[in-house]
């Protein structure tokens, strides 16, 4: 069993925390992790570029010249996309670029994140991260000067001083446990946890 020594908010340790081996000390699979993390990408695009076709484009209800006598291809509108300000053939329309992902393979990526993190030692258990009031100096102070950390990860429970604290340093993500993904663990060189969370991520991720 993986285990790893638990701070508190002032870098002291507190005690140590035993991780299952089947959550953070798995193999890493990298082509399920960059197959789930495309797929996050692709799910993020709007799909919403759009031109017209013949029938849309405005005008063209009078036939350009004569059917016969000119010499000319025949011609039926001036909105034909063989004319300059005519519809667009086969251009894009609105649609999804959404990938199906089953469960079971965003387990396993999240799985390998995790144990990819792990092994190279950018985790970070805090026995509870908690903060009297809203204050950004408060949240940098801790994070950021006493915890040293830099383009982290912070994935907690709900607690809207925590939230509400950290919104604006840079380089700091922090996110409820609902929302880990596999992408954001691999943009953020460490990964923070609560040992709550922690926990609530083996429970989710196991079998």
């Amino acid at each position: 069993m993986a285990t790893i020594d638990i701070l508190n908010q002032n870098k002291e340790k507190v005690g140590t925390l035993t991780l299952s081996d089947d959550v953070f000390a798995t193999r890493v699979n990298r082509a399920l992790v960059h197959q789930v993390i495309k797929a996050q990408l692709a799910d993020r695009r709007q799909g919403t570029a759009k031109t017209k076709t013949k029938s849309e484009v405005r005008g063209g209800g009078r036939k350009p010249f004569k059917q016969k006598g000119t010499g000319n291809a025949r011609q039926g509108s001036t909105r034909s996309p063989l004319n300059p300000g005519g519809g667009q053939s086969f251009g894009p329309v609105p649609r999804s670029y959404a990938e199906r992902t089953p469960k079971e393979m965003m387990k396993g990526a999240l799985r390998s994140a995790l144990s990819d993190r792990f092994a190279a030692k950018r985790v970070i258990i805090l026995d509870k991260l908690t903060f009297p009031v809203i204050k950004t100096k408060d949240a940098e102070k801790v994070l950021m000067q006493t915890l040293g950390l830099q383009n982290a990860l912070v994935v907690i429970t709900p607690d809207k001083n925590v939230e509400l604290s950290t919104r604006n340093i840079k380089g700091l993500k922090v996110i409820r446990t609902e929302g880990v993904n596999v992408l954001d663990i691999v943009k953020h060189d460490w990964l923070v946890l609560t040992q709550d969370v922690a926990r609530g991520l083996e429970t989710r991720l196991q079998g």
